[in-house]
C-alpha cells in the first residue's frame, strides 16, 4: 500500500481554503494551536471566514490576528474573552463579526456528531437560558433539553504530535484537545506535525487514523 497523505509546505496546503469558508481550528489556548497553517492562511488572503474554534484568539497569536484583519465573518466558539483576545471585542461591539456561543461541552459534542453523520442531539445543557432561544426543546428524564445541529467544516487546521506517511496521527497531551474530532468533521483536513516518523506508527496508539489526513506539514519544535 503507499502513502495517501500529501506532505507539503504550509502555504500549499491553505492555498484552495477559499472566500467564505468554514474552517475549524484546533486549540485550546496555545496548546494544539496550528499557528504555522494560520501564518499561512493570513499570507493566503482568504475572507469572509466562519471559523470554528474554542476560543476567539489571545493575545498575539495568529487567531486574533485572523480576526484583526477583518477576514473574519462569523465565529462559533466557546470563549470569545480571552485573555488579550482585544481584537474579538473590538470587532463584535461594532457590529462587524458574528458570533455564536456555545458551551464547550455541546461545541465538542456537535463536532464529534458532524464527523459521525448524526445531524442533530438533545443536550440539557443551556435549557431555559438564552442559549436555548429559538431551539427546539423536550423533555427527557424529567428534565429539559435543547435541540443542537452538528457541526462540519469545508478545512480543518489542526496541530499532532506525530505523523507517518499514511497519515495517521499521535498528540501529545493537551494538545490533543479538539484535534481528533475535527479531523473527522471536515472535508479535508490539513494537519502541522513537530516530526515525521520514519515508519508507521503503531496502530495500538494511533489516535487519528490517516484516512481523516488529508494534508500534512513538517514544522518541527
Amino acid at each position: 500500500m503507499s502513502p495517501a497523505v500529501l506532505r507539503t509546505d504550509a502555504d500549499s496546503a491553505v492555498a484552495d481554503v477559499f472566500d467564505g469558508a468554514t474552517v475549524m481550528v484546533g486549540g485550546f489556548g496555545l496548546a494544539g494551536l496550528p499557528a504555522v497553517l494560520l501564518d499561512a492562511l493570513l499570507d493566503q488572503g482568504a475572507r469572509e471566514l466562519t471559523v470554528i474554534s474554542n476560543n476567539a484568539g489571545a493575545g498575539d497569536d495568529p487567531l486574533e490576528e485572523l480576526i484583526a484583519s477583518a477576514r473574519v465573518r462569523r465565529i462559533i466558539c466557546s470563549f470569545p474573552r480571552s485573555v488579550g483576545s482585544v481584537a474579538f471585542e473590538q470587532r463584535y461591539r461594532a457590529g462587524e463579526i458574528e458570533l455564536e456561543l456555545v458551551p464547550q461541552g455541546t461545541l465538542s459534542e456537535r463536532i464529534r456528531a458532524g464527523g459521525s453523520g448524526v445531524p442533530a442531539f438533545f443536550t440539557p445543557t443551556g435549557a431555559g437560558t438564552t442559549l436555548a432561544e429559538g431551539k427546539e426543546e423536550r423533555m427527557f428524564d424529567g428534565g429539559p433539553c435543547v435541540l443542537e445541529s452538528s457541526l462540519r467544516a469545508d478545512f480543518a487546521l489542526i496541530s499532532a504530535a506525530r505523523a507517518d506517511a499514511y497519515g495517521n496521527l499521535v498528540y501529545s497531551k493537551a494538545g490533543r484537545n479538539f484535534g481528533p474530532i475535527m479531523a473527522a468533521a471536515a472535508s479535508t483536513t490539513i494537519v502541522q506535525v513537530r516530526e515525521m516518523a520514519g515508519e508507521p506508527i503503531d496502530p495500538e496508539v494511533v489516535v487519528t487514523p490517516g484516512v481523516f489526513v488529508d494534508r500534512v506539514v513538517e514544522v518541527g519544535g
